[in-house]
């Protein structure tokens, strides 16, 4: 049987398809569910393996990324939250959803203290809005999200994607091991010719983990970096590999981590 994802929708967020679509293409099946269907008890988070969070601009940032829509959910859906995360399950929010779960206080959770918020993430030091590819490096290998990763390119479109946190908490996610990933100068930097941090994270944070390591929160978006031909550079790319006599691949990095998803569960 395969594993069930349920992506949550509504009232701004705007990357369901293309989130059910990776966990889809990666071997399992996928449900984008609107918030109110859960609060009304249509649909149940207990029917799901996976639940996520994706990007877009949650009741329009207006009252700070992921804000407003986090309040929702732990004004309506905290107990079943709560249940969720005891449980063998898996968490992601991307970009707008990373702000919702740090909002909510499920990322990183240090002591497993579920529920108090201890991170921001703050607007670009550009003071723009950027969309462009960025090099992550894997660092808690320990989260099934990130298996067998070392190192991805994906893109970015945020203007709130500052990491921020106190210099006590930074030294307890690294004493933790829970930085997922971090920014560096790798092969989509050097080739779009950009610095590796794009917002001015602290210590280039891209992306934590709780310390059970299933709960994740990165803002780069995997889902838009699922084939080949979605990379910046994948004509360079493919020449190089028919020089080589090499098979030119189908897949992007973005893939890799909803494809560890589903593994987990089969």
């Amino acid at each position: 049987m395969k594993p069930k994802a349920l992506v949550f929708s509504g009232y701004g967020l705007n990357c369901e398809e293309e989130t059910k679509y990776g966990f889809e293409l990666a071997g399992g099946t996928a449900d984008i569910i609107h918030i109110n269907d859960l609060i009304g008890g249509r649909v149940k988070l207990s029917d799901y393996q996976i639940l996520a969070v994706p990007g877009g601009f949650s009741y329009g940032d207006d009252t700070g990324s992921g804000n407003a829509y986090a309040n929702k959910l732990r004004n309506h859906l905290w107990q079943d939250f709560l249940r969720f995360i005891k449980q063998d399950k898996l968490i992601i929010g991307i970009c707008n959803g990373f702000q919702i779960l740090v909002n909510l206080g499920l990322l990183p959770a240090l002591n497993k203290d579920y529920g108090r918020r201890t991170v921001a993430l703050m607007p670009n030091d550009s003071a723009r809005y950027t969309v462009r590819f960025v090099d992550l490096k894997v660092e808690n290998n320990k989260s099934p999200w990130v298996k067998g990763i070392d190192t991805l390119s994906i893109p970015i479109a945020h203007g709130e994607g500052k990491f921020y946190a106190d210099k006590e908490i930074l030294r307890e996610l690294n004493k933790k091991k829970l930085v997922a990933f971090r920014y560096f100068n790798g092969q989509a930097c050097k080739y779009q010719n950009f610095e590796a941090n794009p917002n001015g994270s602290l210590e280039d944070i891209a992306g934590v983990t709780d310390e059970t390591g299933r709960i994740l929160g990165l803002m780069p978006h995997p889902e838009r970096a699922l084939f080949f031909t979605q990379m910046p550079n994948w004509p360079l790319l493919a020449n190089q590999y028919r020089r080589l006599g090499k098979k030119i691949p189908q897949e992007a990095p973005g893939l890799k981590i909803f494809r560890n998803a589903v593994n987990y569960f089969q």
